[in-house]
């Protein structure tokens, strides 16, 4: 049964996500993609380490699992982290939420190749829906309609594209395998794996107290924190419950570009967001049928 807290937990959670397009789109200009994506995935993963250090023989299944942790990392965390962080230089927080959202659409489309799930009638709708509202985000941003423009877009669903295939994929290589293992030890190896690219990439000006301000935010509260309550519904609620978060996160996600960095939410950016989640909708009332 759902507890009234754990409604609660779900709107927090959604919030801190939602917020991270914020403080992306406050601190990437500063310091750059790789070495904002760099230091929030290092800072989340020493706040998560304790963790695992006391959940029994976690580092034991890390060791014996990093390989494919590692691969699943690069693609759950890193990859897609990074391609937010770019288009979020140009994209405003709030567009960049709501095209975050296509998430479930990209793992249905992953299913058919990865699950050998069949493309019905109602996926087909469902994924119509959402390309309908990509298209009518992009075209309503303003500008003129061309690589400039589209690239952002492009770099989003790219992102979503990774978190589908590594949905699937965590499921194939990592069945069985506590939250906690696979979270801390993605982040951990998209962290390595950034470093280089981080440290070449490093911007000459310091980073300003708010630059830091946001980048802590980041990792502690929308990556970190974030993990812990999301495993925590999905152990109390189930992981369909607990998804339900997706259709929230970009309500918070325009709420928080509107009221903090005067983000205009335009007819388009609305019309967008509910074609695809109403295309998000359609797919999952098909998979729980």
């Amino acid at each position: 049964m759902t507890e009234p807290r754990d409604w609660l937990w779900l709107l927090l959670l959604a919030a801190m996500w939602g917020g991270s397009f914020l403080f992306m789109r406050v601190a990437v200009p500063a310091l750059g993609p790789f070495p904002l994506i760099a230091l929030r995935l290092g800072v989340a993963t020493l706040a998560l380490l304790p963790l695992l250090w006391w959940q029994p023989g976690g580092f034991a299944l890390w060791r014996q699992h990093w390989r494919a942790i590692a691969v699943v990392g690069v693609f759950l965390s890193a990859l897609p982290f990074c391609l937010i962080a770019w288009a979020t230089l140009t994209l405003p927080a709030g567009v960049a939420s709501v095209l975050n959202a296509t998430t479930p659409l990209m793992t249905a489309l992953w299913a058919m190749p990865l699950a050998g799930e069949a493309m019905t009638r109602q996926r087909a709708a469902g994924l119509a829906l959402g390309l309908a509202g990509v298209l009518v985000l992009t075209l309503g941003r303003g500008a003129a309609f061309g690589l400039d423009s589209a690239l952002p877009v492009l770099a989003m669903l790219a992102a979503t594209a990774c978190y589908g295939w590594s949905g699937h994929m965590a499921k194939r290589w990592l069945p069985g395998l506590p939250p906690l293992v696979t979270a801390t030890g993605s982040l951990a190896s998209g962290a390595i794996l950034l470093l280089p690219l981080a440290l070449w990439t490093w911007p000459p000006q310091a980073p300003t107290a708010t630059v830091w301000g946001a980048v802590l935010l980041l990792a502690l509260a929308c990556t970190a924190f974030a993990y812990v309550i999301f495993y925590r519904l999905i152990e109390k609620l189930g992981a369909t419950r607990a998804s339900s978060v997706t259709y929230l996160v970009p309500v918070f996600g325009v709420l928080w570009g509107a009221l903090w960095l005067g983000e205009v939410v335009s007819a388009a950016m609305l019309a967008g967001g509910v074609l695809i989640l109403a295309g998000v909708l359609l797919l999952s009332w098909q998979r729980r049928g």
